[in-house]
Order: C-alpha cells, then structure tokens, then sequence
C-alpha cells in the first residue's frame, strides 16, 4: 500500500495511519509498506471537541505502541459518519457524533497532530479498504452496525455521489407504517435491518451483544427470538436487493458491527433473499445470494482509511512533481 518516501535522513519505508471513528469505537491501525504495524481502539467521543481528542489519542496510542514517534508519519486518514467534502476536509450531519454543523475535522485533526490529514466518509473509506483486502474492483460494502447505509467501488472508481448521498439505502422505506427513523421517515429499512434495531427488539444482559444473545436464542428455537431475526434478516436482503438492481456490484460484502456474528449473519441473509426472490423470475436470475460475502477483517473501515491517506499523500506529491516541472523550465 505504502511506498518508499524520500526524508532528510535518506530513503525510509512510510508509515500511515489509518482511523475509523464509528457510533461506537473509534480504531487506528498504523500500516507501513502495505502491512498493519499495531491496532488500538477506544470508545468514541461525541462532539467536535470529542471526535478531535478521540482521533488523535488513537493516532499517538498506536504509534507508541509500534515505537514509534506520531513525526515520524507521513499522514493520517479519518472515516467518519456524516456528509464529507473530501476535497475540503469538512463533515457536516455526522449526527451519532453530535456533529451538525459543518466541521473542518481535516484541519483541526491536522493542527492537532502537526500532520497532513484526509478526511473521508466512513462507508467509503471501508469499501476501498474491502476492495483492497478481497482484491476487488467492483463492490459494495454494506455496513450494519449502528445504522445501515454502504460505500460503493464502481469499475475501480469510488462512487461519491452528486450530493455525497450514494449509498445510504439504511433510510429507503422498507415497511411504509413502521416505526419513525431518525431521518424523518417511517419505516426505513434501518429501523429493522441494523445493529440498533436489534438493540431496541432483543435487549440482552450480562454484557452479551444483542445480536449474539439474539441469534443464540434462535439458534435454540426460542419462538420469538426467530420472528425477531426473521424481520432482521429481511430487512437486510431488501437493502442487498435495493444495491444490486441499482448499482449491479460484482458482490455485496457485509459488514459492520453485526458482522462479528461472523458466516451466520450470511446464511440468514441468504435464506431472506431467496424469500424475497420468490415468484420473481427476475430476481431468481440474478442470483444475488452468489454475490453475498463477508467482510474479510473487520478492520477493512480503518485499513481504507490508511489507504486514503496513501493516496492523497501520493497526490500531493505528484502535484508537487508537477509545479517543480514547470517552475524549472518557466
């Protein structure tokens, strides 16, 4: 991923940091040359103060915890909830964040850490880092955690969206008289389909998350436990359904907080699927179930964030090539 940079001390490898800051942990893995150095995670902190502290304790965590100094980066990407202007390092409505305003969280992370830093919304930022892991140009990567929505890779081009709104099927309506979402519709499929639905529908004790407590109980017979991760598994095939007849990715990967369940979370979706697909030739011929798979490390958000970072780094050098080319020979 990384490549060689040139320093004052001589050619060295170079090291990214990417960070994940999610409704609930907010993750730092440091990569260098391609491979992830260390991890850490912490609870995310809300507000733009809190998302700012938060982000840089994990850069300098995960730094001193591969031994090295946060000066010794080249750059620091960010995934983060919420409309991002990539280009301006700003997010505005990353509203599990406490974040309504339009925030230059590029900026301030930047001043912070005395580092470049890259701003990206967090579905996109995993879906690079899904494609980069399942060696993938064509994906979608459908997130169920704290809500539903997925960041698209399309012919090897990461689809943004006109408005920045690409993606978020979490608030297409799945049951017309359901529950109000917190966008201000009723019914979406994230009132059903995402790991805080499951919060609310099969509260569990004793520290066992509530899809794991839920999906034990079925796994047992328990009648509603069933009926609960029926509605669940439904609500999910829908929003692969809804990204496949639009976008007609080469595979949807599931991922998110849920996805810890791990290949059950796939088979359940699977049988939903095909429940959705009876009576429809249409849907049966497209054999969506094929194109279903798991999230290959559940770090693919942070680890596309790294890429971000990568990226942009390899921008700004390329621009810089470039203005030198032309103050040479003005």
């Amino acid at each position: 991923m990384a490549q060689d940079v040139e320093t004052s001390q001589g050619a060295s490898k170079a090291w990214f940091v990417g960070v994940d800051v999610g409704g609930t942990k907010t993750e730092a893995v440091l990569v260098q040359d391609g491979e992830v150095r260390a991890s850490t995670r912490i609870a995310t902190r809300r507000g733009v103060g809190g998302v700012v502290e938060g982000a840089a304790e994990v850069v300098r965590r995960v730094c001193g915890d591969a031994g090295i100094a946060v000066a010794d980066l080249i750059g620091v990407g960010v995934g983060v909830p919420g409309v991002v202007d990539h280009a301006a390092g700003t997010v505005t409505r990353a509203v599990n964040l406490g974040i309504h305003d339009t925030v230059p969280l590029g900026a301030m992370l930047s001043r912070e850490l005395r580092l470049p830093v890259a701003v990206e919304n967090d579905l996109n930022a995993a879906a690079i880092g899904a494609a980069a892991a399942l060696g993938r140009s064509d994906l979608a990567y459908l997130s169920i955690g704290t809500g539903v929505a997925a960041g698209l890779i399309l012919d090897g081009r990461l689809r943004r969206g006109h408005r920045g709104a690409a993606g978020e099927v979490g608030h297409l309506p799945f049951r017309s008289q359901g529950p109000q979402c917190a966008c201000g519709q009723r019914g979406c499929i994230e009132v059903f389909g995402s790991g805080g639905a499951l919060d609310r529908a099969w509260p569990t004790r004793g520290g066992v998350p509530a899809p794991v407590g839920l999906f034990r109980a079925a796994a047992a017979g328990d009648p509603r436990a069933l009926a609960v991760r029926r509605a669940f598994a439904d609500a999910v095939a829908y929003a692969v359904r809804a990204l496949v007849v639009t976008c007609d990715p080469e595979v949807v990967v599931l991922g998110g907080g849920v996805a810890r369940l791990g290949v059950v979370l796939r088979d359940v979706v699977v049988e939903a699927m095909h429940r959705l697909a009876e009576g429809s030739p249409f849907l049966r011929g497209l054999r969506i179930e094929e194109g279903i798979a798991m999230t290959p490390d559940e770090r693919v958000p942070s680890l596309g964030a790294a890429q971000v970072a990568v990226s942009r780094w390899a921008a700004d050098a390329a621009g810089a090539r470039e203005a030198y080319r032309d103050e040479r020979w003005r």
